[in-house]
């Protein structure tokens, strides 16, 4: 009797490519909420993007991708509370050391909770890491079963090639928005460019553009 073959799905299990497009669901996310939440408060509609092409923020897409990483496998055997505190120290660590790299590779600051009740060195707080907590456990024991599901449902040629398109323009826009803001950096100390991709990076995307583009942003 023949075998019949398993019928291959996309982004099949526990995989890259779950985890990615988690990812980009985290920074689509994370970045109308910012602008709702910022529109609720002062009646003013202000960018919340995080890379300077397409509306991603990047903390959000990195915090909820790091949940599915460590998170992910075994979900269904975690309790509730475990899951709550390993996204609550997930969360607060990721946005810890986000605000610390962005403070002393590129010497911006993106938030400061210096003001905030129960803050931690002004980069992240104990009341957002139980808001990280629960978030990370809507998104565990809801969101990700019911996505991963719906996911597997994709035709794997369409899933594919959306996936490898919308891959590769995260990864550009990453490395554009990143060299922007490092060549930033060292315009602030006065350090010209070495090549000619330095000198294009000055001249598209000077400080007047970025701090445009990046609204929240200020110099450390």
């Amino acid at each position: 009797m023949e075998v019949k073959k398993k019928e291959k799905k996309f982004a099949e299990g526990y995989c890259f490519k779950k985890i990615f497009i988690f990812f980009l669901i985290g920074c689509l996310i994370g970045t109308y909420y910012e602008e709702i939440l910022y529109f609720v408060r002062t009646h003013n509609w202000e960018s919340r993007d995080g890379l300077i092409y397409g509306p991603f923020s990047p903390i959000y897409g990195l915090g909820v991708s790091i949940f599915v990483i460590f998170l992910g496998k075994n979900n269904d055997k975690r309790n509730v509370f475990k899951t709550w505190f390993y996204s609550a120290l997930i969360g607060g660590v990721t946005e810890y050391l986000t605000s610390f790299i962005a403070e002393y590779i590129f010497g911006v600051q993106f938030w400061d909770y210096s003001n905030k009740f129960l803050n931690i060195m002004g980069r992240t707080t104990i009341p957002y890491m139980i808001f990280w907590g629960i978030g990370g456990l809507i998104l565990m024991k809801v969101i990700y079963p019911l996505v991963s599901y719906l996911l597997e449902k994709i035709p794997i040629k369409i899933g594919n090639v959306l996936y490898y398109i919308i891959f590769i323009f995260i990864i550009i826009d990453l490395v554009i928005t990143y060299s922007a803001l490092g060549r930033m950096a060292f315009r602030d100390n006065n350090i010209k460019p070495f090549t000619f991709v330095g000198e294009l990076y000055d001249k598209v995307y000077p400080d007047e553009f970025l701090y445009k583009k990046f609204p929240i942003m200020k110099k450390s």
